[in-house]
């Protein structure tokens, strides 16, 4: 039987922050188990497969869908992604059409769960339509609102080292 209190799923977000204004977030994105979908990590580097390298190519159109954002560092890991969003101080719709149609959706205004849930969703899309039919993320992901340039610092070091301490990482799986 249902019990909502124990199913119920908390939020992780600050409850009253507005993730629309201008911030650098760091975030993490992870497949549903781990399952490594993207690829696989060999002599400490990202080997990526065909959804691995789509998986990258989405990331980095991100300041292509939603014009007040740029991107810092980023990893695509096996099953995982690491990345920096910086969203600006220019809010508002994008009137350029999708590289791709239909990658990203409506150009909307940003806050940071609606970048990541199109930048998902469009992952999603192309995994289902190109030979991964059970590729799936969980179904949420994690952010860290960088607060100085030491947590930039240590953030950056983490996702450039990432690769080199995959089978130590807590993500770490072989599937």
């Amino acid at each position: 039987m249902y019990n909502q209190k124990q199913h119920h799923r908390r939020s992780i977000r600050l409850g009253e922050y507005d993730y629309s204004i201008p911030n650098w977030y760091y975030v993490t994105i992870c497949t549903k188990n781990f399952k490594c979908w993207f690829g696989e990590i060999k002599n400490s580097k990202v080997i990526h497969n065909e959804l691995g390298k789509t998986t990258v190519r989405y990331f980095n159109g991100i300041p292509e869908h939603f014009k007040n954002t740029e991107l810092d560092y980023f990893v695509v890991m096996p099953n995982h992604v690491h990345g920096i969003i910086i969203i600006g101080d220019d809010v508002g719709t994008l009137d350029r059409v999708s590289l791709q149609e239909g990658e990203f959706g409506k150009m909307v205004k940003n806050s940071l769960s609606i970048i990541i849930n199109q930048y998902k969703g469009s992952v999603t899309r192309f995994a289902r339509q190109n030979g991964y039919p059970g590729f799936t993320w969980q179904s949420r992901f994690y952010e860290h609102i960088i607060r100085n340039d030491n947590d930039l610092f240590r953030i950056r070091t983490y996702i450039e080292n990432n690769p080199l301490k995959w089978e130590i990482d807590e993500y770490y799986n072989t599937e």
